[in-house]
């Protein structure tokens, strides 16, 4: 399912207009993605949690050239998914 499918979906179950279902969705989308620039964790019972794992500076080398090259820090965000949906899925 991709965004569009939710939209249509979302739009047959509530009864809204697309553009209403369009704008929850985004709406919910932009606020999953500011709690994460902003360093939150979301958590959403029995579905899954998402979370930011830090990762330090480190040297790597290139594949071509076999040079050393260090790798800036970074920053992931990461998908767990919840014990209910494992459950579901896994019927």
């Amino acid at each position: 399912m991709n965004k569009l499918e939710l939209i249509s979906e979302l739009r047959r179950k509530s009864g809204l207009t697309k553009n209403e279902a369009a704008e929850v969705v985004h709406t919910f989308f932009d606020s999953l993605t500011q709690a994460l620039k902003d360093g939150e964790r979301i958590e959403i019972r029995g579905l899954c949690s998402f979370f930011i794992k830090e990762y330090q500076s480190y040297t790597g080398r290139n594949p071509k050239t076999g040079q050393k090259v260090t790798i800036p820090p970074k920053k992931l965000p990461f998908f767990k998914c919840g014990k209910e949906l494992k459950e579901r899925v896994d019927y």
